[in-house]
C-alpha cells in the first residue's frame, strides 16, 4: 500500500530552532531517506516551495484563470513529502514518527493513503 507522508511546516518554528537543531533535523531527514531506501520502501520525495511562490489555475465563468496564491490563513503548509511504499497504515505511522519533523513542537506529519497512482515511476 502506498503512503503519502505530508510535512506540515510552520515558518515561525522553524525559525526559531537553533542552528543545531536545524542541523538535527537535516541529518535526521538524510537519516530517514537512507532507511526507507534500504528498505525498499521508498518511492519519491520531494521538498516544495513556499505556497506564497505559487499560481492557482482555476475556472471563472468558462474561463480559465491564473491567481497568484494561495495566500491562505493558516501558518502552517505543505513544505514536502514522502511517497512510501510499505505494508500497513501502521507502518506508515512508524515512518512518519522517524521523520525529525514529527517530533519538533509546531510541526507535524500527515499520513494519508494513495488511492490512485500513475506515471512512469509507478
Amino acid at each position: 500500500m502506498k503512503y503519502l507522508l505530508l510535512m506540515q511546516i510552520n515558518n515561525a518554528v522553524l525559525d526559531a530552532l537553533t542552528e543545531q537543531e536545524r542541523e538535527v533535523v537535516m541529518t535526521g531527514h538524510q537519516a530517514f531517506i537512507k532507511t526507507i531506501q534500504e528498505s525498499g520502501e521508498m518511492i519519491s520525495t520531494h521538498a516544495l516551495g513556499d505556497p506564497g511562490t505559487s499560481v492557482t489555475v482555476t475556472s471563472r465563468g468558462g474561463e480559465t484563470v491564473v491567481t497568484d496564491g494561495p495566500f491562505v490563513e493558516a501558518k502552517e503548509y505543505m513544505g514536502g513529502y514522502y511517497l512510501v511504499d510499505c505494508e500497513s497504515k501502521e507502518r506508515a505511522v512508524e515512518l512518519a514518527r522517524m521523520i525529525p519533523d514529527s517530533r519538533i513542537d509546531g510541526l507535524a506529519v500527515e499520513v494519508r493513503p494513495v488511492m490512485f497512482s500513475a506515471g512512469s515511476d509507478m
